[in-house]
């Protein structure tokens, strides 16, 4: 199908040519009124501009687009830079990455040092620090991804549908019979491991269950760590039954974990991850698609509409059999020689 042109969008909000590009180009001088019609005939059209095209008539540089997260050896972020790169390459921009390691004195460093360098935008997957700093930079377009950034009033993000997400995980849980559901739980200073919280915690209170915080693990993320905390409240005198691991990192701790353990407790998972469904059972997740998170957050980007917008990106349950495993005792027995429940 034929991409809108600025004619078109001209055609259908009845203005002139030089209207819409006065607007596009953020032009001064063009009254309020003629502007939401040309930004309404953009929405219904779909109109995109060619940034690189528009760009080169200027006279300038091919666009270069800023990507900072915080560690590329994360399977997750692997994926949004390789997502974030291609959907960039539909407007022919370049992608130059930083990764900060869960340092936000770094993660700083980078936005300013490719800020200075002549990154033209920013797509920033930001660390719990505040982030207040950033509106002394304010020629710098910036668009948040997965996290809503600490001290900034006025900003586009690009999120996942968190409290969802962590609703839907305890809501398939508690319907294979689990009453005794842990939460691994990254640092809930951040707004997407807070969300995903929420979504956990309104599951089981409108299932009527108590939510035992003595089975909420909170500010652990690596596997090793994970592992840790799993055998702990394996070894409780009345264990968990389920788990709920809140990121992708976190879900292989609980593999991890359980491994070498007598006990089949349920768990599921918060990210896909390569190899998820080769496991025995395959790992259950909640799962999103990374590309549209990706295209999301460029078209933002590069949006001539300068309002703060926040996208949400949809999630669904991935059943592949370690979400579906009934509970291994009743609640309060801790014996596994005793009958199993669902067995």
């Amino acid at each position: 199908m034929r991409k809108p042109t600025m004619a078109d969008v001209a055609r259908h909000a009845g203005v002139s040519l030089k209207t819409v590009s006065r607007v596009v180009n953020q032009e001064p001088h063009v009254r309020a009124s003629l502007q939401q019609r040309v930004h309404d005939s953009i929405n219904v059209l779909g109109f995109r501009r060619n940034e690189a095209a528009a760009r080169l008539a200027r006279g300038a540089t091919m666009l270069t687009l800023g990507l900072v997260m915080e560690n590329i050896s994360n399977e997750f972020y692997a994926r949004l830079a390789a997502a974030v790169e291609a959907a960039a390459a539909g407007h022919e921009a370049l992608v130059v990455f930083g990764s900060y390691e869960e340092r936000p004195d770094k993660e700083r460093m980078l936005i300013e040092s490719m800020h200075a360098r002549g990154v033209d935008a920013l797509i920033v997957v930001p660390s719990p620090a505040d982030h207040g700093w950033l509106a002394e930079h304010g020629g710098l377009r910036t668009v948040f991804v997965d996290r809503v950034p600490r001290g900034l009033d006025r900003a586009d993000v690009v999120m996942l549908d968190d409290e969802r997400g962590g609703r839907a995980a305890t809501e398939h849980l508690l319907a294979r019979g689990h009453r005794r559901v842990a939460l691994v739980s990254d640092d809930e200073g951040l707004s997407s491991v807070h969300d995903r919280a929420v979504g956990y915690r309104a599951a089981l209170r409108e299932a009527g269950v108590a939510v035992d915080e003595g089975l909420v693990v909170r500010g652990v993320f690596e596997p090793g760590r994970v592992s840790y905390e799993v055998g702990r409240l394996l070894g409780l005198p009345d264990p968990p039954t389920a788990f709920f691991a809140t990121n992708n990192r976190a879900a292989i701790g609980v593999l991890r974990a359980l491994r070498e353990r007598p006990e089949r407790p349920a768990y599921v998972g918060f990210d896909d991850f390569a190899l998820a469904d080769v496991f025995s059972p395959g790992v259950t997740v909640v799962r999103y698609d990374i590309g549209r998170l990706a295209r999301a957050a460029v078209e933002l980007l590069l949006s001539p509409v300068r309002e703060p917008r926040r996208v949400r990106v949809p999630v669904e349950i991935v059943a592949r059999g370690s979400g579906e495993l009934p509970p291994p005792w009743p609640s309060g027995q801790t014996s596994l020689k005793s009958p199993h429940v669902g067995a």
